[in-house]
């Protein structure tokens, strides 16, 4: 890619009116000046046309074969249900595109390796939406912590508790199903593991217990009461890879959540982020807190917030997905790994299956 040129990019999985696409995606994409938003692409011609004139771009697609042979793209994101991710991406590699996939990369370990393995192999760039990690209050943590403002990590704590356990729209109820690859423990959990292993350190053995706790979903709109084998409770002790003993514990509950938690106590000081309010997810509203040895209390670490982030991108959700994307053009600009990529999703996944493994087996599991 030319210096200075901007990423021609297609979007695949562009509802123009729910989900995480004009919610977080497109706002955040139509706002940085490294991306072109050049083709949108969804399941029928009469969505596409409306995300394109909601967002203003000019190529809307149906078919993403289509669009992958039309559009001259140089990157696409993929923005879809998890069990559809791996034909996608494959589709994407296979067109010597650089490819961003929201996570999990795959419905299972074995789709995320293949994968992984595809991009290296097509030299192209890649990416996956665990987005949390660019928080300024995760990243700043994760600075912190190498620079030993807490010295020797003795212990940590995360907890992450997200309202909605018990009901749901139908759209949402193939969730339910945990082959397809869709539940707390894979995309709640996925993501609080990666903040949590990004910035305090990642597990080298583990400890679990994932479990259903409410088997049945109320469909809100259909008024039915659906059989679930999805996990909701994912508990997991271990030591990490820096000796540290640690412990998770990331749940869907049924009303009130508790957001988002990280408690590390180290030799020469301790360290908090906390997020106050119900804990959907998405990470925003956080809040760092520390204190060094000699510190007579905990004060609030301020962050800054916006950072290189143009102004032009809106508030909440799409200011993390924005930070992301520029870390994709960094390393699409460069040829260098920037950011969670496709091998990092592997390590990510390794460490979720691990953790299913140990609650399967009752044994302790290494992370390999």
């Amino acid at each position: 890619m030319a210096a200075g040129s901007r990423i021609r990019i297609g979007v695949i999985g562009a509802n123009p009116a729910y989900g995480w696409s004009p919610m977080a995606h497109l706002p955040a994409l139509r706002s940085l000046p490294e991306f072109d938003l050049a083709a949108v692409c969804t399941a029928h011609a009469e969505t596409a046309r409306a995300s394109a004139e909601k967002f203003g771009v000019k190529l809307a697609y149906h078919d993403y074969q289509k669009m992958l042979r039309e559009a001259e793209l140089t990157a696409v994101a993929i923005i879809v249900r998890v069990p559809k991710h791996y034909e996608l991406a494959a589709a994407a590699l296979d067109a010597g595109k650089h490819v961003f996939v929201e996570w999990p990369l795959g419905a299972t370990l074995a789709e995320t390796i293949e994968l992984a393995a595809r991009a290296r192999s097509k030299g192209v760039r890649s990416m996956v939406g665990l987005q949390g990690r660019f928080a300024p209050q995760i990243a700043r943590l994760h600075q912190l912590i190498a620079e030993g403002y807490a010295g020797e990590v003795v212990t940590s704590r995360m907890t992450q508790y997200a309202p909605g356990a018990l009901q749901r729209p139908s759209d949402r109820t193939w969730q339910r199903d945990r082959q397809l690859g869709a539940t707390t423990l894979t995309i709640v959990a996925g993501h609080a593991l990666d903040y949590f292993c990004h910035a305090v350190g990642e597990f080298r053995e583990v400890s679990a217990a994932v479990s259903t706790q409410v088997k049945q979903w109320h469909e809100v709109d259909t008024g039915r009461d659906v059989d679930v084998t999805a996990p909701d409770n994912v508990l997991v002790s271990g030591r990490l890879e820096n000796g540290a003993a640690a412990s998770v514990h990331v749940a869907s509950v049924p009303w009130h959540g508790g957001g988002y938690r990280i408690q590390v106590f180290g030799r020469a000081g301790s360290l908090f982020v906390t997020q106050p309010g119900p804990g959907y997810g998405w990470i925003s509203g956080l809040q760092l807190s520390g204190a060094r040895s000699d510190d007579k209390a905990v004060a609030e670490i301020k962050c800054d917030e916006n950072g290189d982030i143009p102004a032009a991108v809106p508030p909440g959700a799409p200011r993390n997905i924005a930070r992301l994307y520029r870390a994709f053009a960094r390393a699409i600009a460069t040829d260098q790994s920037v950011g969670p990529d496709f091998d990092q999703a592997v390590r990510r996944y390794t460490l979720l299956d691990a953790i299913q493994r140990a609650s399967d087996t009752g044994v302790r599991q290494v992370v390999l």
